[in-house]
């Protein structure tokens, strides 16, 4: 059991959002970001663990494991430190975290640095627990995802830690926080295609052979391939093409190679490997010399509706009065290898200026979730393990 005395400290949610903000932690850099959130951490009784793993230029990669208390239940948030590059034409620079208005503005205040220091100051207001309370934190969810919380899982099972189940703060919330809670992530699988030919002038095309032809066939088929209509929790899965690149300056030349990447977004009643199967069968038949590469980013998962969802709903209600709608809609994220160890649902910031310029957190809404957190924490290291 945590108490009070074991603790002292109080965590204002804008101040350590803004300390989080000006570290400009562009993947994988970290740029200072995590040791900000061991600070807070560690003043109020967690012990922190911090690691790197992975070599450029994917990483090296930071990342960091918080623990307090010990023994069942084990509740976990997990977030990532890491930003998406700010781009050119900010109306104030990207990493100095500018309060204009009821706003606070900076890469990273919504995706999702605002959402970690809410966990963080809800874990200061919350003195006393029941269990183990955690932070997963990564510093690659925005790139490969291959050193961040994959690591971080193969470093818990090898301490024995295992969460009964898991929030991920991502910004879910539509149009008002706490409207939307993610339940469960479609699965992404990217695809490039490669298709040889042989180069030729366009009046001889017998003497040629023509891959953007082959190529257009291979698009066709996989436009026109059945996949489903969707599921009880999901949408239709969809696959767009993403790039076609021939790169032929000549007008009289067939080219010699034509190229393609394609994405399909597939919900719980497909299999990545699968869709990769039948898309090969096809580039196969059309064009046998060429080439297909896959990378599965992620397996659609579902944590089917029950306590944990409850909980959560329960809190934004008390704190909001909405009633949230359970989702699966739009990308992926490390939900998706969470998924894997126990139940996990996404709750976290409005996403509207997500990746945009003058990303902006209402610091309204910074209190408000923060206080949803709290909430959740005591019900969570209060009760059974959810269904």
């Amino acid at each position: 059991m945590v108490t009070a005395s074991d603790m002292a400290a109080t965590i204002d949610v804008v101040e350590l959002t803004s300390r989080l903000i000006v570290c400009p932690s562009v993947t994988p850099a970290d740029a200072g970001a995590q040791a900000v959130i061991a600070e807070a951490l560690e003043a109020i009784g967690f012990t922190v663990e911090r690691f790197v793993d992975g070599e450029a230029p994917d990483g090296p990669v930071h990342n960091l494991l918080a623990t307090r208390g010990a023994g069942g239940p084990h509740f976990a948030f997990a977030g990532h430190s890491d930003v998406v590059p700010p781009g050119p034409g900010w109306a104030s620079d990207p990493f100095a975290a500018m309060t204009r208005g009821e706003l606070l503005h900076g890469r990273g205040a919504v995706d999702m640095k605002g959402a970690i220091a809410a966990f963080v100051a809800a874990a200061a207001h919350v003195r006393e627990h029941a269990g183990t309370l955690s932070l997963i934190i990564t510093g690659d969810e925005e790139g490969p995802a291959v050193h961040g919380t994959l690591a971080l899982m193969e470093h818990m099972a090898a301490r024995g830690l295992r969460p009964d189940f898991c929030l991920v703060g991502e910004p879910t919330s539509e149009a008002r926080l706490g409207d939307t809670i993610k339940i469960g992530r479609r699965g992404s699988v990217n695809m490039w295609i490669e298709v040889p030919g042989t180069q030729g002038h366009v009046a001889y095309p017998h003497l040629a052979d023509n891959p953007a032809t082959r190529l257009v066939r291979i698009l066709h088929r996989l436009m026109e391939m059945p996949l489903d209509d969707g599921s009880d929790w999901f949408q239709p899965s969809n696959l767009e093409v993403t790039d076609i690149e021939i790169g032929n300056p000549a007008t009289n030349v067939i080219p010699s190679a034509a190229r393609a990447r394609l994405n399909i977004r597939f919900n719980d009643r497909q299999r990545g490997d699968a869709l990769v199967a039948r898309a090969h069968a096809i580039v196969a038949e059309e064009a046998p010399r060429a080439t297909l590469i896959a990378k599965i980013s992620g397996e659609a998962f579902l944590t089917p509706p029950g306590r944990l969802s409850e909980l959560a709903g329960a809190a934004v209600t008390a704190v909001t009065g909405l009633v949230p709608v359970l989702s699966t809609s739009g990308g992926t994220s490390d939900a998706r290898f969470l998924s894997r160890i126990c139940p996990v649902v996404e709750l976290g910031l409005v996403n509207a200026t997500m990746h945009k310029l003058d990303e902006a957190v209402a610091v309204a809404d910074l209190h408000a979730l923060s206080e949803i957190y709290a909430r959740i924490i005591r019900a969570a290291l209060s009760s059974p393990t959810p269904r």
